[in-house]
């Protein structure tokens, strides 16, 4: 795996979606990060691209639970994305892809490939 330096950890809004580019094997990608401190998982990644409204959204889309699950809302049609699988709950044939994340220093990386 490639792991790519994206940002600090400090630059992340908790309970909140920040956009960034990332360069990938296919060329340049819009990913969405998420930061939920006290979550067993902390980080997410998950496509920025909302497949419902055909517009790079999802860092913008509000973030919350479902039965315990950390999602975030679409802010156009509101559908609910899963941030640990990307699956959308509204309908089962759409799903984000999910971007793995880790965290070394300080220093937030994310794989990209």
């Amino acid at each position: 795996m490639t792991w790519q330096p994206l940002c600090t950890k400090a630059d992340l809004v908790a309970y909140s979606g920040v956009a960034a580019w990332i360069e990938t094997p296919e060329g340049p990608a819009q990913v969405a990060l998420f930061y939920l401190p006290g979550h067993a998982t902390e980080l997410f990644a998950l496509d920025h691209h909302d497949p419902f409204s055909d517009a790079n959204v999802i860092a913008r889309g509000i973030v919350g639970d479902i039965q315990g699950e950390p999602v975030v809302a679409s802010p156009i049609y509101k559908q609910h994305f899963r941030l640990s699988d990307g699956q959308c709950l509204e309908d089962e044939t759409v799903r984000l892809r999910c971007w793995p994340l880790r965290l070394e220093s300080g220093q937030v990386l994310i794989a990209t490939d």
